[in-house]
């Protein structure tokens, strides 16, 4: 079975992440997709494969024999999709020869064209699956969870020899907790790669830090008739505080390695304000100096009006993996050169304007690249993922196999 073949039922499966969660994973219905792929990898072949109580999948296929000194590599791929658009009842739409022009999504009048995504004129010819512009593809990371079946697919059928490949499936990668729960000494691999990215042959190893900050403003409300020098407007200090961050250094104006400050929500009233920050930066030394920054707005304007008008949480997120791969594990990257070059994809080599499971998991003992899926697009309506691109994925993920078999 083609991976796309795969991915079609994978993505009709409504797994979306939670923001607003008290239980691991976040939605139970992230159960629903891996329950099945438990039950297709027993079905392949797969003797091990289980499902934990906090929705996590791993399987493994035992070296081939005489290879079992070759390096244990691992596969990673997560189910949920994002929750802030649509993930349910996914109508994947297919595109064929793909002529380089506009393509309605259903009913929705959307248009997906190539004057806002330049990347399709690339994929003329070729064929595209798309949403009907009411809910996100799940591309992102159905296609890898796919892809990666597939290859197990492929490996089980015994022709190709190889060392001990693992396999796992997260929940809710997309709100930021998808290694929480993962069991590295468990999944018993030396080496891994996340397949969670976009066209085929992006070859990742460079994200953000990041982190998440959360500020509240509290003010002091009173009859703005009698309000001089006695009100302290929460809204106006919130507005004053965001002021103090370079306006430069919004995602909307930064790109590659620069970093920013990114207002995210921010609601309340004239006695309570409540701001929320992700803060991200490739450079640890600027990422510090990031938080700093923060710091010292809420000092200044304590100051200013009083203290304990502003307060400031900051939460770290997750790290550079540049800082685990880079120095000792830097065959990762050219291995995923070489492999994507045998299967006739150009490499592409970019920083992550964000994070993935790997970056975590590098930190956790379990050093993980990212590679493409054929996804573009994604977090959205306009999500389109490349048929022949995901088949290329495959080789792409087959060829690493074979290059840690030598």
């Amino acid at each position: 079975m083609r991976a796309y073949e795969r991915f079609i039922t994978y993505a009709r499966i409504h797994t979306a992440s939670s923001e607003d969660f008290v239980n691991n994973p976040s939605t139970e219905r992230q159960f629903d997709l891996a329950r099945l792929l438990v039950k297709e990898l027993r079905d392949l072949g797969v003797q091990d494969a289980r499902l934990t109580d906090t929705c996590y999948v791993y399987g493994s296929l035992p070296a081939t024999p005489g290879y079992e000194d070759r390096p244990k590599l691992g596969f990673i791929a997560h189910m949920d999709t994002i929750p802030d658009f649509s993930g349910e009842n996914v109508q994947p739409t297919f595109v064929y020869d793909y002529d380089g022009g506009d393509i309605p999504l259903g009913d929705s009048g959307r248009v997906l064209s190539p004057k806002n995504f330049p990347s399709l004129l690339e994929l003329k010819g070729k064929t595209l699956i798309t949403t009907d512009g009411t809910t996100v593809l799940g591309g992102d990371d159905k296609a890898g969870v796919a892809e990666i079946m597939t290859l197990v697919e492929i490996l089980q059928q015994g022709n190709i020899p190889h060392g001990f490949i693992g396999v796992a499936f997260t929940p809710d990668e997309e709100i930021g907790h998808g290694p929480d729960g993962f069991d590295v000494p468990g999944f018993g691999c030396d080496f891994g790669y996340t397949l969670d990215g976009g066209r085929a042959g992006e070859i990742e190893f460079e994200n953000f830090n990041a982190c998440a900050a959360k500020i509240i403003v509290h003010g002091r409300n009173v009859h703005p008739g009698k309000a001089k020098n006695i009100m302290i407007n929460a809204l106006q200090v919130a507005i004053e505080l965001n002021d103090l961050l370079p306006a430069a250094e919004r995602p909307e104006r930064t790109e590659r390695y620069e970093g920013f400050f990114h207002l995210t929500n921010m609601e309340g009233n004239v006695e309570k304000v409540t701001l929320s920050y992700i803060v991200r930066d490739h450079s640890a030394p600027r990422f510090d100096s990031r938080k700093a920054t923060l710091t010292e707005a809420a000092a200044y304007l304590n100051e200013k009006y009083g203290p304990g008008t502003v307060e400031l949480f900051i939460r770290d997120q997750y790290r550079n993996m540049s800082e685990k791969i880079r120095p000792d594990n830097y065959h990762l990257i050219e291995n995923a050169i070489a492999a994507c070059e045998q299967a006739g994809v150009k490499p592409l080599i970019q920083p992550i304007r964000g994070g993935t499971d790997g970056a975590t998991l590098s930190f956790m003992g379990l050093p993980c690249p990212n590679l493409g899926t054929g996804g573009y697009a994604c977090h959205g309506p306009f999500e389109h993922v490349c048929v022949e691109e995901m088949d290329q994925c495959v080789e792409v993920a087959l060829n690493l196999v074979k290059a840690y078999a030598r």
